[in-house]
């Protein structure tokens, strides 16, 4: 299983939420190419990485941040947040990411989605944020009235092979994933799931790998050091 330890940016800083609430922020990391290096040096040979500035209003602030961990940390970047052109996946391309995450526009434009599948393939993921079962969008601030597996049915059709499941309420928590809810999600869903949201220790990580999952992203956990991320990589198996 691929682990996907986590730097969300907000402002140019490297911020948490809790349960998706940007009032909630709080700094965790001073340096986010040095704590980039630091999941390197654990093993991790990727990360996820989201512009919270993008993901809430569209307008990405965090490109030159991004840039510097794609060519100095060593690890594969999938970045998520504000990509809702073909301009937009240009762009973020053009910086060194190696997968691009569609949220929103998933939504808002299938056109948009379906396009982008077309020409990159798995270079392209999408992010399916639910909070009870509804999909949310705008940085999760906004319920788009679709029922979370629903919408995952419809992504096949488009041509996605990987979705990144979150569920809010069990975001930056600490409590545990949606088991249940990722459960549900693979009945339905027979692409490549990345789970994100409430992990909070190795035996989470655990659980999730014998799900048979494609991925975890691990945000809170890391920085709590409720998490060894060293060891969750030597379980997780060939991070390639």
């Amino acid at each position: 299983m691929i682990l996907f330890p986590a730097i969300d940016l907000k402002d140019g800083k490297v911020v948490r939420l809790y349960k998706g609430d940007f009032a909630t922020a709080h700094q965790v990391a001073e340096d986010p190419v040095a704590t980039a290096a630091a999941f390197y040096a654990a093993g991790a040979r990727h990360i996820h990485m989201v512009d919270l500035d993008g993901a809430r209003d569209g307008m990405r602030r965090n490109g030159a941040i991004v840039k510097d961990v794609a060519e100095k940390s060593g690890l594969k970047v999938e970045l998520g947040g504000g990509i809702r052109s073909m301009a937009d996946l240009e762009a973020v391309f053009a910086l060194g990411v190696w997968r691009a995450v569609i949220g929103s526009a998933a939504v808002s434009d299938p056109d948009f989605l379906k396009a982008a599948a077309a020409r990159y393939g798995a270079r392209i993921a999408v992010g399916v944020d639910a909070r009870d079962g509804r999909v949310r969008t705008a940085g999760w601030e906004q319920d788009s009235g679709l029922d979370y597996l629903d919408f995952a049915k419809t992504l096949a059709e488009e041509g996605v092979e990987t979705i990144i499941f979150t569920d809010i309420d069990t975001d930056g928590t600490l409590t545990g994933p949606a088991f249940q809810s990722l459960a549900a999600l693979q009945k339905v869903w027979k692409g490549q799931i990345t789970a994100s949201g409430g992990v909070s220790s190795n035996e989470d990580i655990r659980k999730l790998h014998e799900m048979g999952l494609y991925g975890a992203i691990i945000g809170k956990a890391y920085y709590a050091g409720t998490l060894d991320l060293a060891a969750a990589v030597r379980e997780g198996g060939p991070q390639c």
